[in-house]
């Protein structure tokens, strides 16, 4: 027997960004269903759960779900620095309690969330989207509904069905543990580049506080075949520095998740459906974070999708505002990373060790804004003044024309 069901807005992806719009639309007064493939929200980690501490309270995230981060180390393969700063700012998101609060927030707006239900198809009438078909413990199901909304992640399991986009071709692919660690500062976290963490990416140690961390290692592909599981094994069979301060290191869950690396889809709305988070490309490469941008705009996006179901026009042109605003102030700070991202993944070990030394030419704050994609023009005509070092070497890479064009992906 087959359960049909309708409603206003039907989002695929029970993650950060499916949530968020979950959330938003039905505070708006929409009929919503949140469709999540897994067992329960947050069962499956995928992501490091770095975050930035004014995102989270902006969200409402509690304190009590983040562990906060105020020193930042950078180890190359003969090189290291340190940068301090009196603040904390960064936050280590327990993932699991995050997507589960997103959860919770969600279902009291209004939302209804179906586990384990599976989508397999997408249903169309006249070449246009009206729904979608899952599965759900053997039974097929059928989700009729005005608003698609995308939220299933690097897969793009809906934007894929209609057409509208393709499977990515450049990604990181990352695996890590979290672990318990004889000894960590839980202030600070740890970046690590070159050969002896991963051929091409990079490694991580991000404490959860006390004695706990996540240890991990990205692969960017298609520049390396490296597996990214393999190389964290052998990593901390190996330990170089920092790892081998740790000691005991006694791994107790193991994370594995791709995210994109080509910037912002080309198009991310089309008539009767919107993508969002990883799926939409909102990722920022430089820390394997996107987090921020999958609640921001998948709270735009559930915006967007009431409006126009409200209106009776959920064309493409009634979603463009959505992509229009999140193009504008995210997209060239993406596209700039991305070019950032491209150049690292070049570097000899020889030449991270040089690139080190710039880099601890940057004050903390001015770290942070980098690694964090905080490309704006302002930012780096002021970097460039400061640092000449930064202005020489065309701070990394990055191409001039991307920062001051903010509709470049």
């Amino acid at each position: 027997m087959t359960k049909n069901y309708d409603y206003d807005v039907i989002i695929v992806g029970g993650g950060p960004a499916g949530l968020s719009a979950g959330y938003s639309a039905a505070k708006m007064g929409a009929r919503v269903a949140v469709l999540e493939r897994d067992e329960a929200i947050g069962q499956s980690v995928r992501t490091s759960g770095v975050t930035w501490i004014k995102e989270a309270r902006a969200f409402g995230i509690p304190e009590e779900y983040y562990n906060p981060i105020k020193n930042y180390a950078f180890y190359s393969p003969n090189n290291a620095i340190l940068k301090k700063s009196k603040e904390h700012q960064v936050a280590v998101l327990d993932v699991r309690k995050t997507y589960q609060f997103l959860a919770y927030q969600a279902a009291d707006a209004g939302s209804e969330i179906f586990l384990r239900t599976n989508v397999t198809d997408v249903i169309t009438e006249n070449e246009k989207l009206v729904g979608v078909k899952a599965t759900s413990l053997k039974e097929d199901m059928i989700f009729r509904s005005k608003v698609v909304i995308d939220a299933s992640g690097f897969y793009s399991v809906v934007g894929k069905a209609t057409g509208l986009v393709s499977q990515w071709k450049r990604f990181g692919a990352g695996a890590e543990y979290e672990a318990y660690v004889e000894k960590v500062d839980p202030e600070t976290w740890y970046l690590m580049v070159g050969q002896n963490y991963s051929p091409a990416g990079y490694a991580w140690i991000f404490p959860l506080g006390k004695n706990k961390v996540r240890i991990g290692v990205g692969v960017g592909k298609p520049e390396s075949q490296a597996d990214a599981t393999q190389r964290l094994i052998e990593m901390i069979e190996k330990r170089p520095k920092p790892l081998e301060e740790l000691g005991r290191i006694v791994p107790v869950e193991f994370h594995y998740g791709l995210i994109p690396n080509e910037g912002l889809r080309p198009s991310t709305v089309e008539d009767n459906l919107i993508l969002v988070g990883d799926s939409a490309g909102q990722a920022n490469p430089l820390v394997l974070e996107g987090i921020r941008y999958a609640i921001e705009y998948g709270r735009k996006a559930g915006e967007v999708a009431t409006s126009a179901v409200k209106s009776g026009d959920t064309s493409k042109r009634s979603l463009k505002p959505y992509e229009d605003s999140m193009r504008k102030a995210i997209g060239s700070k993406i596209a700039s990373a991305i070019k950032v991202q491209y150049r690292w993944l070049g570097l000899t070990d020889e030449e991270w060790d040089r690139e080190i030394g710039i880099i601890d030419d940057l004050s903390a704050e001015e770290f942070l804004d980098f690694v964090k994609a905080e490309f704006g023009l302002g930012n780096m005509i002021k970097l460039a003044t400061s640092h000449p070092k930064l202005a020489m070497r065309q701070l990394f890479g990055l191409i001039k024309e991307s920062v001051g064009n903010p509709q470049e992906t």
